[in-house]
């Protein structure tokens, strides 16, 4: 450990093999640099050390650039920038040990720019470190052994100019020269306690009906919001008409009216201020212009859902003080505190006990009944057939269609509290196990908890009756989605995060479950988006229900044509490589946004969308693949690359899901693969 904090490992022969100072996390320290193409993540809390909300890259153009995470490197999500773009691709950010913040050219050293001029005089005393902060402020900050360190320097004054720094669907704004977040109308906290994790919609969320709109949603208008979040609609209208139109658009969840031009917008939204003088930014460089005073129109349900989420603040307000003036005052406050205090303590003590004595009659009675009554608030829930039919309304609504049943929207009580599920009637299933390993089964599956599954709540297991309960998406299929030739096709940037969360998905149910679970029907169909369009994975729980052995097994042919490994038709054992195979194909339809099979095509060559994919390849001309659009070319080859080692004929050639996920995520290097002979319809 050297005197400057670098951690350093040597080889027998004193040459350096590693050194912290190359793998930053939020801090660099004197002395050190953030090289070309790093980055440093913020931290979750000033107690939480685990990846934060926030980055700031040291990019190969030369620019020192802030992004919330989960954001790729593109301007409308930069809000901080050194404005050194386009000059060299060999800059480093470079902190001395007398506290200068510098941008240098890692070829000569030479400085470009001073971030912050600092000292020249060095001290053994004082310690310096530049820092990416908790709230996406990047400060250098000093450190004297006999005081409390102090902020040399910071990046951002303002920090509603951070993006995403209130979450989504919210909005930040000042008070005192303090940042507040509030929720934008027609939302209320996620959690309270934990304002970053952003709003979700406060009402019921009807059925679409063009031009009808206004007969379930009415429309709330504030003043002075502006936002960064691109619209999907912009055009020239009076103010009235911009509202009127998000009201009779189904898509339009908000309308931002400005200079003449309304924007609509959609959920969920991310960069919204409240603050007329915050300067515009492109790619973090102010353009000179301040945001216009701009109105902002938000479409609010009739139907509320009950919520009491109060508003948070970053700094809690001032408590109350009491001031006394004289020795009979304070005779009064300890009287009546006394008093109060002896009335407090005797009913607590006779609370406490009429609880006590409540508690244990009702644990007896659970006892007399042969069961706990814990265990219902911790394991998957068991239906009764009855309650399924009553929740579905006779099996009255229905969501879709597959090949081992069909699926019906539901809802559930418990007390005043309503939930919307999902109710998947297997028909097609034979159950040879008896019943007491058939929910000893579905429990095991009720385990799996991951953002990018869909969340299986519950089951009924009664005669030959058998049912699933799974949490309602709202927004459909990856299908739905990737397929609608009358809708627009989802934004590129959109389409690589859906690949990613998908992939995340089954790697949780092959690698980080107890039991490795083979989903064996990987599809679109079989991927919903939530209210927020994320992605997760549908009937996860089919395989475990089919194939007791989750690692390799014989069992007929399951699936859907288009998506089956060569494996299913050689009756050989099965293993998790289905899995990677399906995804492959999936993953090649979202980038291309169409099906395997497309007849519709004036080139033969294009029928089989995973043989014209390895064609284009070979030939170098992916940009086929995607027509027009534009796109990240560098991303377009590794996601295509990817899918087709994912298809290759024999399992062994195809990677486990984790390297998949490393290979998207740009960690791992990928190497050309061979001709996938199977890439056919089966």
């Amino acid at each position: 450990m050297t005197d400057s904090g670098n951690f350093v490992l040597y080889n027998k022969d004193s040459v350096v093999i590693w050194e912290s100072f190359s793998f930053p996390t939020d801090t660099i320290l004197g002395g050190q640099n953030l090289s070309t193409g790093h980055e440093l993540f913020s931290s979750v809390s000033q107690t939480n050390h685990s990846t934060g909300r926030f980055r700031l890259k040291m990019q190969s153009d030369g620019n020192l650039v802030a992004y919330p995470v989960n954001t790729l490197d593109w301007g409308i999500d930069a809000y901080w920038a050194s404005n050194s773009w386009g000059r060299s691709p060999n800059y480093n950010l470079y902190l001395n040990n007398t506290g200068k913040l510098l941008l240098i050219n890692n070829t000569n050293s030479a400085t470009i720019r001073e971030l912050f001029r600092g000292s020249s005089i060095y001290s053994n005393t004082v310690i310096h470190r530049a820092t990416l902060d908790v709230d996406g402020n990047f400060r250098l900050y000093s450190h004297k052994f006999d005081t409390k360190p102090s902020v040399e320097w910071q990046a951002i004054q303002n920090l509603c100019e951070v993006k995403n720094f209130c979450g989504f669907n919210s909005y930040c704004t000042l008070n005192d020269n303090q940042p507040y977040c509030n929720c934008l109308p027609g939302s209320d906290f996620i959690d309270p306690e934990h304002w970053s994790l952003g709003c979700e919609r406060n009402f019921t969320k009807e059925k679409c009906k063009v031009g009808k709109e206004n007969s379930f949603y009415n429309i709330t208008a504030m003043d002075n919001l502006n936002s960064d979040d691109p619209p999907y609609f912009k055009a020239s209208m009076p103010k009235e008409e911009c509202s009127k139109s998000c009201l009779e658009d189904c898509v339009c969840d908000a309308a931002l009216f400005q200079s003449g031009n309304c924007m609509k917008l959609k959920l969920p939204l991310r960069y919204f201020r409240r603050d007329t003088a915050l300067p515009l930014r492109y790619f973090g460089r102010d353009t000179g212009d301040t945001a216009l005073p701009s109105t902002a129109f938000f479409k609010v349900g009739t139907t509320s859902i009950e919520s009491n989420k109060t508003i948070p603040t970053l700094i809690p307000p001032p408590s109350p003080v009491v001031v006394t003036t004289s020795k009979k005052a304070v005779m009064l406050i300890l009287v009546l505190s006394l008093g109060f205090i002896t009335y407090s303590c005797s009913s607590l003590a006779f609370s406490g006990y009429f609880i006590f004595k409540f508690r244990v009659l009702k644990y007896r009675r659970l006892l007399e009944a042969g069961t706990s009554g814990l265990i219902e608030e911790f394991t998957l829930g068991s239906y009764s057939y009855r309650e399924i039919h009553k929740a579905t309304n006779g099996f009255k609504e229905e969501l879709g269609k597959g090949s081992f049943g069909a699926v019906y929207k539901g809802t559930l009580y418990k007390g005043k509290i309503k939930k919307l599920v999902a109710v998947k009637r297997l028909e097609k299933v034979q159950v040879d196990e008896g019943e007491t390993e058939f929910r000893a089964e579905m429990r095991v599956i009720g385990k799996t908890h991951h953002k990018n599954l869909v969340r299986l709540l519950g089951y009924c297991a009664e005669g030959m009756k058998r049912l699933l309960v799974y949490e309602y998406m709202s927004n459909g299929s990856l299908a739905d989605l990737l397929f609608r030739a009358e809708e627009r096709r989802p934004e590129w940037n959109e389409r690589v995060r859906i690949a990613l969360d998908v992939a995340r998905g089954i790697l949780y149910l092959h690698e980080e479950c107890e039991t490795p679970i083979i989903h064996c029907d990987i599809k679109p169909q079989n991927i919903l988006m939530d209210d927020f369009w994320n992605a997760k994975i549908s009937d996860f729980g089919l395989a475990k229900l089919l194939m007791p052995d989750q690692t390799r097994t014989f069992t007929g042919v399951r699936g859907t044509r288009g998506y089956l490994a060569p494996e299913w038709q050689k009756n050989t054992p099965i293993s998790v490589k289905v899995d990677i195979y399906s995804y492959g194909i999936v993953l090649l339809e979202i980038v291309c946004c169409r099906r395997n099979m497309k007849v519709d095509v004036s080139n033969p060559e294009e029928v089989v969308l995973s043989a014209w994919a390895y064609k284009c390849f070979v030939a170098r001309e992916l940009d086929k693949l995607v027509g027009d659009e534009e796109v990240d070319k560098k991303l377009l080859e590794r996601l295509v690359t990817v899918g087709l080692w994912c298809i290759q004929d024999e399992p062994a050639l195809r990677p486990s899901m984790k390297c998949v996920v490393l290979m998207l995520e740009g960690i791992t290097d990928i190497s050309i693969p061979p001709c996938p002979t199977a890439a056919s319809p089966m």
